[in-house]
């Protein structure tokens, strides 16, 4: 194990490619790719092209995002889609109509014994996926399976997911993903994939739906060609095919061999979020019969351990930015700003010399959306009763900080040797949006605002490992 990646006490089960933004190309079965020709006649093993793009056509090639996939029966036939479980909240949310300038804290997020993937709270939006603009935060609690043969689609953006604790075992049309607490992972819009827990145990996190563009990993400038969020440690899923391969005598399919998808002995239901809500169709054959693909346009996953953090060396504080793992450009308005930055503080070496090292009280002019991970699986903070807590939201232009306590403890730390920062089990993530989030009720409601009493309160208590 690499002293550049995280312990996890799952181990990982996939393999995978490397290299976010690169064109990559793999296959399930050997021969299975075509060559040369991305839409053949008589593809190898009988199989259909499908293309899914991200982008349009004509995008400029560092931009272009769309891959082509090899699976034996196409995903168009399916029945209509239907509405699905609109009589419930997580299928059918309220439209977000609180605005509120407070801050806000939220000790917890409430985790229901058998809710699934599907079952995700809309937090609260900022654009509209009709429109596509802004974002929309999901909060996901997940203690079960999803249902046999049931998989998942968002026809409103791409997801960036990040558990706090847990493990998902998730399978897409273009590979498998094993994503743990201090990883993060990016589903692209229209992919399908499935939700699965590892050994049963809950998983939760938050879900960055970005209804406007896609993800980068941020340009470095004068910083130079490393640092930061380097490409080469973006994990790219590797073909996977479910069903077997049938000798036959046709002359349409070249190597003799054609591939049938593992169907199962019922249909497939494609649940689908559109403009936040659900919708279901049920299809015969399964999303998982992909023999290969090429493009541009995958699911990806990143260890937040392997980000190569910039510090203070001499004095002074440096800006947030220095986190920063993914943007999303805010494309036609001011250059260099974004729609969401993804950043994660963690651990690092600081060595800045009469510096207060923690942030200055701040107003910016991003809203703050801030999580805790657990980063060493061996603290006790998982459950239903997460410790630290649940989330905060730091309102546009509206200060915020650190307690007192805080502020007069560090100033009495003998900072003129350096030191090791963030060293006691946890990182900070946040989502810093350029416009502020729309509440919905549940998320207003059960808030606490303008809490800095509360935190001088409870402060140390995102230490406790009992």
């Amino acid at each position: 194990m690499s002293i550049y990646a995280t312990k996890f006490t799952v181990p990982e089960k996939y393999e995978y490619l490397n290299g976010f933004g690169n064109h990559h190309e793999t296959e399930a079965l050997p021969g299975a790719l075509p060559l040369v020709n991305s839409h053949p006649k008589f593809p190898p093993y009988g199989t259909k092209t499908e293309k899914i793009s991200g982008t349009a056509f004509v995008a400029p090639r560092n931009a272009n995002l769309q891959t082509n996939i090899y699976r034996a029966q196409p995903s168009f036939f399916h029945t209509e889609l239907m509405p699905f479980n609109h009589d419930i909240e997580s299928a059918n949310p309220s439209p977000p109509k609180h605005l509120d300038p407070n801050s806000h804290m939220y000790p917890n997020f409430e985790i229901d014994d058998g809710s699934d993937w599907t079952q995700q709270r809309l937090f609260g939006t900022n654009g509209s996926a009709r429109t596509k603009t802004g974002v929309a935060m999901w909060i996901f609690s997940v203690t079960a399976d999803m249902k046999p043969q049931t998989v998942f689609t968002s026809l409103d953006g791409d997801a960036l997911i990040s558990p706090q604790f847990g493990s998902l075992d998730i399978i897409t049309e273009l590979g498998k993903l094993l994503v743990r607490a201090h990883e993060i992972a990016v589903i692209p819009r229209g992919v399908r994939y499935r939700v699965d827990l590892v050994d049963g145990e809950p998983c939760r996190g938050t879900v960055c739906e970005l209804y406007q563009g896609h993800f980068r990993i941020p340009e470095l400038g004068i910083i130079g060609s490393h640092g930061l969020a380097n490409s080469r440690d973006f994990q790219i899923p590797k073909a996977f095919f479910d069903g077997s391969v049938e000798v036959v005598n046709n002359p349409k399919i070249p190597n003799g061999k054609l591939a049938l998808g593992n169907d199962g002995h019922s249909d497939w239901t494609i649940i689908s979020r559109l403009d936040t809500k659900l919708w279901k169709c049920t299809q015969a054959s399964t999303p998982f019969n992909v023999l290969a693909w090429h493009g541009t346009l995958y699911p990806y996953k990143y260890d937040l351990a392997r980000f190569s953090h910039l510090s203070n060396a001499v004095f002074d504080h440096h800006d947030p930015s220095l986190f920063v793992v993914l943007t999303a450009p805010a494309l036609g308005k001011e250059p260099n700003t974004a729609v969401c930055d993804f950043l994660a503080v963690s651990r690092r070496w600081e060595g800045s010399r009469d510096t207060q090292w923690l942030p200055w009280y701040h107003r910016n002019t991003m809203q703050e959306f801030v999580t805790l991970i657990v980063n060493n699986p061996a603290l006790p903070l998982g459950g239903k009763d997460f410790k630290p807590f649940g989330a905060w939201l730091n309102g546009s232009m509206i200060p915020h900080g650190s307690t007192e306590s805080e502020y007069k403890e560090w100033q009495d730390k003998d900072t003129s040797k350096g030191g090791i920062l963030m060293d006691d089990g946890l990182t900070v993530a946040m989502h810093e949006m350029e416009t502020p989030l729309v509440l919905t009720d549940w998320a207003f409601n059960s808030a606490r605002k303008n809490f800095k009493d509360q935190m001088e309160a409870s402060y140390g208590a995102g230490k406790q490992t009992d």
